[in-house]
């Protein structure tokens, strides 16, 4: 019953925590983009999610010994999702800017959530977040510098790992206490990478400054932002941190801008506000408890 007022009313600290996981996600995105030319997408991701694994376990300590097959299975799940998640994503952004990723990247759990709500109004606002990206290709079309199509195949496999992921950390956090199945799950998931990562990451030993950044980017796009998300939650109500979380294409295509040189022109402008918009309003549209009346009944959610 302690747990009920925070989940009640907004707290003062949980936007800022919010956004400085948005911040600190997509700025750290952008840093991963310098490694790019040396240690190729896979070799950074690697390294990431390496330095990221090593970070959670020490903090976590996990007891794995004490967990049932089923949970292991859940755990190994949740690795896979992760390592789609983010290989994919790094492939993505090796090719077209932050922002434009970003943005193809939240179909995932924008068609999720309307394929699990099964209403209407959220097929609708799916559907506007794909005129956003329709209006990315025109706005490439229009300025003579169309996205590469690897590129974009990538983000919509990111978006659909991203959904994955969502199932897979509910299912997760559910069976694990603490972030012991998150650390485990990252560690799974650089062994995934591993295989298409290990030459670049090893070129990373010879120049300690890679490694330097590598740690960084994996502090910056992995501890920093899982941590502030899992403190915000326990704030604030789910469907707050949602509307919150989808700033995040607006806050990939400033990080793109400020630290990559990525402009955005008007056009763009417009198709990241596309996603953004059809991402808060259905979450917004998630929160509103249904009411079924009947003749012997009433139900309302408790």
């Amino acid at each position: 019953m302690s747990s009920a007022p925070s989940q009640s009313r907004h707290h003062p600290g949980a936007t800022a925590l919010v956004l400085g996981s948005c911040i600190s996600l997509q700025f750290g995105a952008a840093l991963a983009t310098t490694l790019f030319p040396h240690l190729g997408a896979w070799g950074v991701t690697t390294l990431r999610l390496g330095f990221a694994a090593v970070v959670l376990l020490v903090l976590a300590r996990p007891r794995v010994r004490r967990w049932p097959a089923s949970t292991w299975r859940t755990v190994l799940l949740f690795g896979v999702a992760l390592a789609g998640m983010n290989g994919a994503f790094y492939a993505a952004i090796d090719r077209i800017p932050l922002g434009t990723a970003v943005a193809i990247e939240f179909l995932g759990p924008l068609v999720l959530a309307a394929v699990l709500s099964r209403r209407g109004r959220d097929l609708a606002w799916v559907g506007l977040a794909l005129v956003g990206i329709l209006l990315l290709g025109l706005d490439s079309i229009r300025r003579d510098a169309s996205l590469d199509p690897v590129g974009v195949l990538w983000a919509l496999v990111a978006a659909a790992f991203w959904a994955g992921y969502i199932l897979a950390s509910a299912r997760a956090a559910g069976r694990t206490s603490g972030t012991g199945g998150l650390a485990v799950a990252v560690a799974v998931a650089t062994v995934l990478v591993l295989p298409f990562g290990a030459s670049g990451a090893a070129f990373a030993l010879a120049d300690p400054s890679l490694l330097v950044v590598a740690l960084a980017t994996a502090l910056l796009a992995s501890v920093i932002p899982y941590s502030l998300e899992l403190a915000a939650l326990r704030r604030i109500p789910k469907h707050v941190f949602g509307v919150l979380l989808s700033l995040e294409p607006a806050v990939a295509a400033l990080a793109g801008l400020l630290l990559l040189d990525q402009h955005v022109g008007p056009l763009q402008l417009i198709a990241i506000g596309c996603v953004v918009l059809a991402s808060a309003g259905i979450t917004l549209a998630g929160s509103v408890p249904k009411r079924r009346r009947t003749r012997e009944r009433v139900v309302v959610p408790a």
